[in-house]
């Protein structure tokens, strides 16, 4: 029973931090629409690579991660940097004609799946996420980490990043292919909006966190 339960619910946890319009998924789509499933099912399983490591630590080391407020602090301000980078780099690579620049295409060359695993591991902001859900889960009494049942819940997780990841791509996909709106407006308007709104919220965050008194 604890066995399907530390699966379920890291499924369902994993899952649903997935579905989020973050830069991960949107390369993900790039990568699906230009270069086909294949490529993106590589694509997902070097973000899964990374993911499995920054799960498992943060389970075992949640607390020491949380008490390290110098640690954690830093994430947090580099969070801010790194939503506005990407902000800024969907925008500008929107207004580069395809004749001239692509970057993707470029890097594909080498590996999908390197791809992942890179972008995967620069992705910060995964770490205060599986901290606190960890925390939270352990604290609740929802998973057991006891032996072996710690490798289930992780297990469960990375199916879910996969599978919520994958759909996520899917729907992107139809709604690229159906609207003309999506194609004409997304990749330069509404995707570094959304990266400068999630930048501004992390701002707000830093400063209720560290400085609101």
């Amino acid at each position: 029973m604890k066995v399907i339960k530390n699966i379920f619910v890291g499924f369902l946890v994993s899952f649903i931090g997935s579905i989020p319009l973050g830069y991960l998924n949107i390369i993900g789509f790039e990568i699906y629409s230009k270069f086909g499933i294949k490529d993106l099912i590589f694509y997902l399983l070097g973000v899964i690579s990374v993911e499995v490591f920054v799960i498992y630590f943060t389970l075992i080391f949640a607390e020491k991660l949380v008490n390290n407020k110098k640690l954690m602090k830093a994430v947090d301000y580099f969070a801010i940097i790194f939503l506005l980078i990407l902000g800024y780099s969907f925008y500008a690579h929107s207004n580069q004609s395809a004749a001239n620049h692509d970057d993707l295409e470029k890097y594909i060359t080498y590996s999908p799946y390197l791809i992942g695993l890179v972008l995967n591991c620069v992705n910060f902001l995964q770490l205060p996420f599986w901290t606190g859900w960890n925390l939270y889960l352990m604290n609740g009494n929802y998973i057991a980490i006891e032996n072996k049942l710690k490798y289930y819940y992780v297990a469960g997780t990375l199916i879910g990043t996969f599978v919520g990841m994958l759909a996520l791509v899917l729907i992107l996909n139809t709604l690229s292919q159906n609207t003309t709106f999506f194609s004409k407006y997304v990749m330069s308007v509404i995707i570094p909006l959304f990266f400068i709104v999630l930048a501004f919220i992390q701002m707000y965050k830093v400063y209720k966190k560290y400085y609101k008194r």
